[in-house]
């Protein structure tokens, strides 16, 4: 069901229940729990967990399993900085501490030559990698749309090799000479593109954070001059080879969706801060559409309000081929089971078309 379900609404074929997906749903232990009536916790051997979080994804039904497995920060090695991590999953399990940078000034950054610090790729060993990791996705979760994709697409790959204070400071030094790097860090992250177009794939998630959850980063005009551009170059290999092509970023991107659309991705997966009205308005026919439940609402607990949140996102997608309900950005394992649970009763009461 998850798989058909799912697949249809990739390809704009309304499937008789609007699906879902969640983000990390499947590691609030405490919800599994409850849910699976499996004993799991941070400290269950990961074996276990792995199992758990399974069997919880099957019990809500997830019909996208949204995953940027490709690589992520390792393409960077030891040149990028840390920002350090605060505690998100139970028992501070990611946690991190270390806080450093490679990088001393601007003209540093701005000098900076990806292919000089990282090299060039071995394409076929690339492409090996890229469906290894989608084939062990695809083990781990057997049922609903797998995929793999890139997380450092461009303006995220910036922010994680120099960190904000050396990107801002680099940005508003010389926001041409800023551009220039994005374009070279384009031309070297391209070979990961195109691996990924001659990869046996079928979806490719591409997620970079424009944005804050305040709106754009950049100028508006800096974006359409050195963010679009190179994303239709990145996805030029991969729309012609067939794939489906899913956009996330984290924060407000509403400003910037009619220029994200124009680069060829069938669908877009947002936080609660983007106009999703906008979306299912202008592109709920032609593109796939992904998330808007607002977790805080979960967070706050009041059964009212997770029914009008629902039911809000089931006004605005219900009637559109492509949407899948999401919480954005998490459900996080500081959130009440019992909103969890309640949450997903009027998802199941009211998905169904």
């Amino acid at each position: 069901m998850s798989y058909a379900d799912g697949w249809a609404a990739m390809n704009l074929q309304m499937p008789p229940r609007v699906p879902r997906t969640e983000y990390s749903a499947h590691r609030h232990w405490e919800l599994v729990k409850a849910v699976t009536g499996i004993e799991v916790g941070p400290d269950t051997p990961m074996q276990e967990q792995l199992a758990a979080s399974a069997a919880f994804k099957k019990a809500w039904n997830y019909d996208f399993h949204w995953s940027i497995r490709f690589f992520g920060s390792n393409m960077f090695g030891k040149i990028r900085t840390s920002m350090g991590h605060a505690e998100y999953a139970t028992g501070g399990v990611d946690r991190r501490n270390d806080v450093y940078c490679p990088f001393k000034d601007p003209q540093e950054v701005l000098s900076f030559d990806p292919w000089q610090a990282y090299g060039r790729k071995e394409h076929k060993e690339l492409v090996r990698k890229a469906e290894s990791q989608y084939a062990e996705i695809c083990r781990r979760d057997s049922d609903g749309v797998n995929m793999t994709g890139m997380y450092d697409t461009l303006v995220s790959g910036l922010i994680d090799i120099f960190g904000w204070e050396m990107l801002l400071l680099a940005a508003g030094t010389d926001p041409v000479a800023f551009g220039d790097l994005a374009n070279r860090y384009t031309g070297w992250v391209q070979q990961y593109f195109d691996a990924m177009a001659d990869a046996n794939i079928p979806v490719v998630m591409v997620h970079d954070d424009i944005v804050w959850t305040s709106g754009a980063i950049f100028r508006p005009d800096w974006y359409r001059a050195y963010v679009f551009p190179n994303y239709r170059k990145l996805l030029a290999p991969v729309l012609a080879a067939g794939k489906k092509v899913v956009y996330t970023s984290d924060g407000n991107y509403t400003e910037f969706i009619d220029d994200i659309a124009a680069t060829g991705v069938h669908g877009f997966v947002m936080e609660p801060s983007v106009n999703m009205a906008y979306i299912a308005q202008k592109y709920g026919k032609t593109h796939v559409f992904i998330g808007n439940a607002d977790t805080r609402v979960l967070l706050g607990g009041n059964k009212e309000r997770i029914r009008a949140e629902v039911q809000r996102c089931m006004d605005i997608g219900k009637n559109c081929p492509g949407y899948f309900l999401a919480v954005g950005n998490h459900i996080p394992p500081n959130t009440p089971v019992e909103s969890a649970l309640y949450y997903n009763q009027v998802y199941e009461e009211l998905g169904r078309r």
